[in-house]
């Protein structure tokens, strides 16, 4: 008898209603032009997608709506966040954030007592229309109030990464990698290889990416690995 097929690697996209999830999603897996996302209807219920870009970059991705308590039993979080490798929560910088913090802190409380290794990504979204000043203080105030939040709650020991995100720039292709990339078993061999290459091929840099190389859109798809080490060394 066939062995079974083994699950995939989970990322959970979270959020309030109309902090960017699905425009998120939408731009950097479905290429969807940023511009286009302003007609994306709210999601209304939980949407799962499957992502393969290459035979070792497999996962899934589950959209959940915003008016959902994910911190409730609604959201089944036995099998929800017991299965999942990172959980990515949506932060509109523009908006208000004490309710999206209260409702993160809760998240991670029931998230952690089920599964400790789940790493939890903040993405301060939509910071395109602010200030490098601006940017700078909303994720130090936001950084500081949910690790209060926490450590009122005891799970400071949970693994919370932020990233500035926007669907106008690379900002939110380079926080979905490095959201991905933790997911591979095999990125510390990627890792050496593209060490191994910058140095033999004198190239400057060389990095790794979620996107389809066949991608030809920029700059709304996210660059290759093939885009990126075209600066070598004359």
């Amino acid at each position: 008898m066939a062995s079974a097929e083994p699950s995939k690697p989970r990322v959970l996209l979270m959020g309030a209603r109309r902090s960017g999830k699905s425009s998120i999603q939408k731009v950097v897996f479905h290429k969807m032009s940023p511009h286009e996302t302003l007609f994306i209807e709210a999601t209304n219920k939980i949407v799962k997608n499957d992502i393969a870009n290459s035979s070792f970059v497999q996962f899934e991705v589950w959209d959940f709506p915003g008016h959902v308590d994910t911190s409730s039993a609604a959201v089944k979080p036995e099998s929800t966040y017991g299965g999942c490798g990172a959980l990515v929560w949506v932060i509109d910088a523009q908006d208000d954030h004490a309710e999206a913090i209260a409702r993160l802190q809760g998240t991670i409380v029931t998230a952690h007592r089920i599964n400790p290794q789940i790493v939890f990504e903040v993405f301060i979204h939509k910071v395109d229309s602010l200030s490098d000043d601006q940017r700078i203080e909303t994720q130090r105030e936001i950084q500081n109030q949910l690790s209060d939040e926490l450590a009122t709650a005891r799970v400071s020991q949970a693994k919370v990464n932020f990233h500035l995100t926007s669907i106008y720039d690379h900002s939110v292709f380079e926080a979905f990698s490095k959201v991905v990339q933790q997911l591979i078993p095999q990125l510390p061999t990627l890792q050496s290889l593209l060490d191994v290459l910058v140095t033999s091929c004198r190239i400057d840099k060389a990095f790794s990416s979620t996107s389809s190389p066949r991608s030809t859109s920029p700059p709304t798809a996210a660059p290759s690995i093939c885009s990126l080490m075209s600066s070598a060394r004359t």
